[in-house]
């Protein structure tokens, strides 16, 4: 058959489908020249495409014209081929491939698409350049790694999306094109043509739109949601991510949790064939940093974190001294049979401490022959019997502390733990879930006012409500956080909804009536028309399926993500405009603008 005849006829078998029980048939495979090995003329080619592999063989002694078509073939062109089915040699048997019994032999050549010198090869590993996998997406998404992360992606979806539907939930989509409102990130902002000067903004999540479902009774609504934030991405960030948005009405938060905890179940038995717990551990938030110093504790292993304040009162530890002071802290981690611990390894372990900005870190070894400690000369006997009671060190243990202001010390302590986990080999192979609770309805700005921890729809704790005015750091949130093995993947929570409740939290944020006329007028008149009782949840999907594959990246299981720069190699996203559209927009650049997305400056 002539390689330029444009013959589209369909494909009898996909790549991964015969078996040893089409001996002897014939076959039509289409798909990507994977590998190819000439000995001597007679062609072997891996054909692969989504759903597999098949070893086909163009022997010159069967059909010299196929052969010679094939020794001039380039990998990942685009071939149809079409033969007879039949065994492999022995030596050639793949008993872990379902088509390892089988290879075909073709008689029947056509290049439906050539392909030009490849960037890199398409290959189980993907290397270390990631721009050039991100440029090339389309390349990188045929690694199998990769197929394999947006298949497991899509039958995640296609599951969570069935089981909400049999608990009576309806799927509503609303708009990509909305009004700023502040939701704790910058938004994105798109100009109107139509109303010149005026911006819509894409949404950071759907919050107010599913509020004003249930006020619609619509009382059970979930979306599959793209949000946007304009923050700096990391591995588990990206500036366009996807949430499974979720609110229910006439329940409070406990109905929420207890739906959570049995879609989360449901996804792990059918996906990964596992038990998670029927009911998760509860932590309050104010727990969390006291145990673990941050609010999305691994717990995993153990090491949790100790405060030493009452060992180094009077400290003449200058540094100590002052933290203490000035109202700071002294925490530590007590490491079972830490004591053999390297020079080396406590210079690494201080290093994770400074690089979360403090200045250095103690060590305490009880050894057989007594105490040795960075700080031995400044401890006597009374401090150190209190740091072995607060501890509860024994012979052999390894004090590690630190101090300094306490959310500073805490946010080390926890970094210093994680690293331990893994450099001691402590880390559970398990899946920890678990709540975290009752968060800080508010907490300061860098200016020193107010800021929702959450978003401003949040409800307080009915116990702590008479505070919002008066004490407003003290008042607690209803918020609950879904935590897996150290990673945040969902934040929910009831919401406000009485209208003269929601007026105050505006309030105290600084929000005049004016101004939340302004911003939220249309949300307020809603409220005002008969809201019920409502609450919800919005797990992150890509950080939950990265983490259900034990990828690193989210990056890994999104099919076109952005880099760390939130640039798109691919298309060359964000680029310029033409003149002629900004005009139209009304839009004047300032003439330094620099629009540049180069990843390699």
């Amino acid at each position: 058959m002539s390689d330029t005849k444009t013959n589209y006829s369909k494909r009898s078998h996909t790549c991964g489908e015969l078996t040893a029980e089409a001996l002897g048939s014939r076959a039509v495979l289409c798909g990507w020249v994977r590998h190819i090995r000439d000995l001597g003329g007679l062609i072997f080619i891996r054909l692969a495409d989504r759903y597999g592999e098949t070893q086909v063989v163009c022997d010159p002694d069967h059909a010299p014209e196929v052969a010679a078509r094939a020794a001039a073939c380039k990998l990942e062109s685009v071939i149809r081929v079409a033969g007879v089915v039949r065994e492999r040699p022995a030596d050639q048997m793949r008993a872990e491939e379902i088509t390892g019994a089988v290879e075909l032999l073709v008689d029947d050549f056509e290049i439906l698409s050539r392909a030009k010198p490849l960037p890199f090869p398409i290959t189980e590993e993907p290397g270390r350049n990631e721009e050039l996998r991100l440029k090339h997406r389309y390349l990188d998404l045929r690694r199998r790694p990769m197929l394999e992360s947006i298949e497991f992606r899509h039958r995640f979806i296609l599951s969570m999306r069935n089981y909400l539907a049999s608990e009576g939930f309806l799927e509503v989509e609303t708009p990509q094109l909305t009004r700023s409102t502040p939701e704790g990130a910058r938004d994105f902002l798109v100009p109107s043509r139509s109303f010149p000067g005026s911006f819509y903004a894409l949404p950071q999540s759907p919050q107010i739109y599913k509020q004003l479902l249930m006020v619609a009774g619509l009382d059970r609504y979930f979306q599959i949601a793209r949000c946007f934030r304009d923050e700096d991405p990391r591995a588990d960030r990206q500036v366009e991510f996807t949430q499974l948005d979720l609110e229910m009405s006439f329940v409070d938060g406990e109905a929420v949790l207890e739906l959570s905890e049995r879609l989360f179940n449901h996804l792990w038995r059918e996906l990964l064939d596992v038990e998670l717990p029927a009911s998760w551990p509860r932590l309050t938030y104010a727990e969390a940093l006291e145990r673990y110093g941050t609010d999305k504790p691994d717990t995993r292993f153990g090491l949790e974190l100790v405060t030493l304040d009452d060992a180094f009162v009077g400290s003449e530890l200058r540094f100590i001294a002052q933290a203490l002071e000035e109202g700071g802290a002294v925490r530590g981690i007590r490491v079972p049979e830490g004591a053999g611990a390297s020079r080396k390894q406590l210079k690494e372990w201080e290093n994770e401490v400074k690089s979360a900005g403090l200045g250095g870190m103690i060590w305490i070894k009880w050894t057989a022959d007594g105490l040795s400690s960075s700080i031995k000369k400044f401890l006597d006997e009374t401090a150190e019997t209190r740091l072995r009671e607060l501890s509860g060190a024994v012979e052999g243990d390894l004090l590690l502390a630190c101090a300094g202001p306490r959310g500073r010390v805490d946010t080390a302590l926890d970094r210093l733990r994680r690293r331990l986990g893994r450099d001691l080999g402590l880390i559970a192979d398990r899946w920890d879930i678990l709540w975290v609770t009752e968060f800080p309805l508010f907490e300061e700005d860098d200016e020193g006012g107010l800021t929702s921890s959450h978003h401003p729809f949040t409800a307080p704790l009915s116990e702590d409500s008479g505070r919002i005015e008066s004490d407003p750091l003290s008042v607690r949130s209803a918020s609950y956080d879904i935590v897996i093995n150290g990673v945040e993947v969902a934040s929910g929570s009831p919401r406000i909804h009485d209208a003269d409740l929601q007026r105050r939290i505006f309030n105290a944020l600084g929000i005049s009536e004016s101004d939340a006329r302004e911003r939220f007028g249309f949300f307020l008149e809603g409220l005002a028309y008969g809201t019920p009782p409502h609450a919800g949840i919005a797990p992150g999907l890509d950080r939950i399926i990265a983490l259900m594959l034990r990828r690193e990246s989210i990056r890994e299981v999104i099919a076109f993500p952005k880099t760390l720069r939130a640039a798109d190699p691919l298309t060359g996203a964000p680029s310029p405009v033409d003149d002629s559209q900004l005009k139209e927009l009304g839009i004047i650049l300032p003439d330094d603008a620099d629009s540049s997305t180069d990843e390699t400056g």
